[in-house]
């Protein structure tokens, strides 16, 4: 997959672009709704013999649209995305730097820029998908602006449990804690992506030797709390229980939350070492104990649970 980080204007030539069947999209969390859409466009590419495209967006609409949002965390960091993508045999991946000036292009202008100048002969979205200043451009309307140069495809609503799969209810569940759902509408495991740094070293002198992970600042973290996980190191996935929180028992003005996770039955030096973290099961929340001792019982509780759980 080749990728392009665009800004406005590209300098693109039209000329030198293969015919290309496009999805366009935000496209946080690649879950089972997104998948639809750029599934059907590799899909199309192949049958019209046409290199696929995936067109988005980084970052943030709202980090430039809304002035309280400094900053955004994401299901699927733009690393993580672009793995994901790839993965999904896309042959181009477009990156347009969302900013005040692609924000008030008009939808004529977005069209003619970055789809008809990208030699997009079929562009597939989603049903509500806009674009243009305000948003102005939408699915119903696209066809005033693509001066019949391209046909273009809109995906319905993917809808689980009676509920349409969007970014927004997966964020929400991810609040609660509730990652096995959130695995059902990404059709993978929630995944937390980090380089192994040096901690405090309290894990090993309580018997539960930890890795803590220094995470992507753009990653959005799931409610604090236990998980059940699975560890993928060097393409090897190992059980564990990992803990998302401020470590209340032994810290009191943590602002931030960190992530640290015990490998079941692994006892190697990790330290700068990449780990992707796989979340299963919420199974208890962050408490703050009286001492060690209570907190290396409830531990050994865990751990119990935890292989009882990959054990089903």
């Amino acid at each position: 997959m080749r990728t392009f980080e665009l800004t406005y204007p590209h300098s693109l030539i039209l000329e030198e672009l293969p015919e290309t069947v496009s999805a366009i999209g935000f496209f946080d969390g690649i879950h089972k709704g997104h998948q639809k859409v750029i599934r059907t466009a590799v899909a199309h590419a192949k049958e019209k013999g046409m290199e696929s495209a995936v067109i988005t967006f980084h970052p943030h609409p709202s980090v430039v649209l809304k002035k309280d949002t400094k900053h955004v965390q994401y299901i699927t960091p733009l690393k993580e995305k672009v793995e994901l993508l790839q993965n999904m045999d896309v042959d181009r991946l477009y990156i347009i730097t969302f900013n005040k000036q692609l924000s008030q292009l008009s939808p004529q202008e977005f069209i003619d820029h970055f789809i008809i100048g990208l030699n997009i002969k079929c562009l597939v979205a989603g049903f509500d998908y806009t674009f243009g200043f305000k948003g102005s451009g939408n699915m119903n309307n696209i066809s005033q602006y693509t001066r019949g140069e391209l046909s273009v495809i809109t995906i319905d609503k993917v809808v689980m449990d009676e509920e349409k799969v969007s970014s927004t209810r997966i964020r929400k569940l991810l609040a609660e804690g509730k990652v096995d759902e959130v695995n059902e509408l990404l059709d993978r495991p929630f995944r937390l992506n980090g380089v192994v740094v040096h901690g405090d070293h309290r894990g090993k002198k309580l018997g539960f030797p930890t890795a803590n992970l220094e995470l992507d600042g753009d990653t959005l973290l799931p409610k604090p709390g236990i998980y059940a996980v699975k560890v993928n190191y060097k393409n090897e996935l190992y059980e564990g229980m990992a803990s998302i929180g401020k470590n209340p028992t032994f810290t009191e003005d943590r602002k931030d939350l960190s992530a640290e996770v015990n490998i079941l039955d692994y006892n190697n030096d990790l330290y700068g070492e990449e780990l992707s973290i796989e979340l299963y099961k919420y199974i208890r929340e962050e408490i703050k104990f009286n001492s060690a001792e209570e907190l290396i019982e409830q531990m050994k509780t865990d751990e119990k649970n935890i292989r009882k759980y990959f054990a089903q």
